[in-house]
């Protein structure tokens, strides 16, 4: 059961309650116009990963500035994206058991649905899940392009391929090529080299494939920490970039060439916390713990407040620590950058949209369920 959320359409900026998840509208609007512009200018397919913000109404405003659908991780998400108006969705997971293939192919009824498989029996079941409802699903195989999870070796993908291909309910669409562990290296010089490895085994996939006389429609990967490069290699065609429109802290610490850092999009998700105790000079304690910001890549931090560091949280508290004159008071509100969005997103009910966050008039437009919060299955 979704809870009241902590403000309503109208409000000011004071009055939202907390913990509350903020989102920038102004920020936010300009990271979809800057990659829309960029995957336009290179020629690519923009596939934003819904992973990231479990919203249908963000899932149809991305594909208002040429989105060419949404990916997911879960059917549960796809269910949810579906059931929002989302005409075109890709599991990029593989998915198994004919509970969770016939849910995905009932989807396949009102939308586009393809998935990713990386084994012959994922062909077969489903193949069989397509056929029981009647319904044609687009695969990918899934090659291991150096994260060391799913996925699998060029010459093994044309195999799984070659036998999509043979299937009358299957449609093979390309490959994916996502290598997950390469968005957070820190140095370009990392990324580009990861990249590049991943690129050639890609290659490799799509030329063997080529010769087996199978089109690779589709090569599809990259995310926001390596967009850039796969955009410009010739290879990928589809980018899965999600975390671009929010950014949080852990990216913020990837280096550019010049060794500053990754500011191609600017943060537009926040935690907004409370000062509910300051005991000591030197010590603020806010209302945002664990079950407000996930601390799996970091801990939050402090927005636009120098000299305070957020610290030592438990289920329902954190600490700020710093110079005892940049800490907040009692009562005053805090602006925290989640270490990392995804799981931070999943924490909430709601989305509190904010406009003119940085000016005196900031107030609440309107709010967006996380209608995708819990979707595990």
């Amino acid at each position: 059961m979704s809870l009241s959320p902590p403000a309503q359409p109208g409000q000011s900026f004071a009055e939202i309650d907390t913990p509350a998840l903020i989102l920038d509208l102004d920020a936010f609007e300009r990271n979809l116009v800057a990659m829309a512009a960029f995957t336009q200018a290179h020629g690519v397919r923009l596939r934003p990963h819904a992973k990231t913000h479990k919203s249908p109404q963000i899932a149809l405003l991305q594909i208002a500035h040429g989105a060419v659908g949404q990916c997911c991780q879960k059917v549960s998400e796809a269910e949810v994206l579906v059931n929002g108006g989302v005409g075109d969705v890709l599991v990029t997971n593989e998915i198994v058991g004919p509970g969770k293939l016939d849910r995905l192919a009932k989807l396949a009824r009102n939308a586009r649905i393809g998935l990713c498989v990386d084994h012959p029996e994922g062909v077969r079941e489903a193949a069989e899940a397509a056929a029981r409802h009647d319904v044609i699903l687009d695969i990918l195989v899934e090659l291991d392009v150096g994260g060391r999870r799913c996925g699998v070796a060029p010459g093994e993908a044309v195999r799984i391929a070659e036998m999509v291909a043979r299937s009358n309910t299957l449609r093979f669409s390309g490959l994916q090529a996502y290598h997950g562990s390469a968005q957070h290296m820190r140095s370009i010089d990392e990324r580009r080299e990861a990249v590049e490895r991943a690129g050639l085994l890609a290659r490799t996939a799509a030329d063997k494939l080529a010769h087996a006389g199978l089109g690779c429609e589709i090569i599809s990967g990259a995310g926001t920490g390596t967009h850039e490069l796969e955009s410009q290699s010739g290879i990928w065609n589809e980018i899965q970039a999600g975390s671009y429109i929010f950014m949080d802290a852990d990216y913020a610490r990837n280096r550019q060439a010049d060794g500053t850092p990754f500011r191609t999009f600017e943060h537009s998700l926040f935690v907004l916390t409370s000062v509910m105790s300051k005991p000591v000079p030197d010590r603020a304690v806010v209302d945002a713990g664990h079950k407000a910001a996930a601390i799996d890549s970091g801990l939050p931090t402090p927005w636009q407040r120098d000299g305070v560091v957020y610290t030592k949280p438990s289920d329902e508290h954190g600490v700020l620590t710093g110079d005892p004159i940049a800490l907040p008071h009692r009562g005053d509100k805090v602006l925290l950058v989640p270490g990392h969005c995804d799981p931070t997103v999943n924490l909430h009910d709601w989305y509190v949209c904010v406009r003119g966050l940085n000016s005196p008039d900031a107030h609440v437009e309107t709010l967006w369920p996380v209608a995708g919060r819990g979707a595990l299955t």
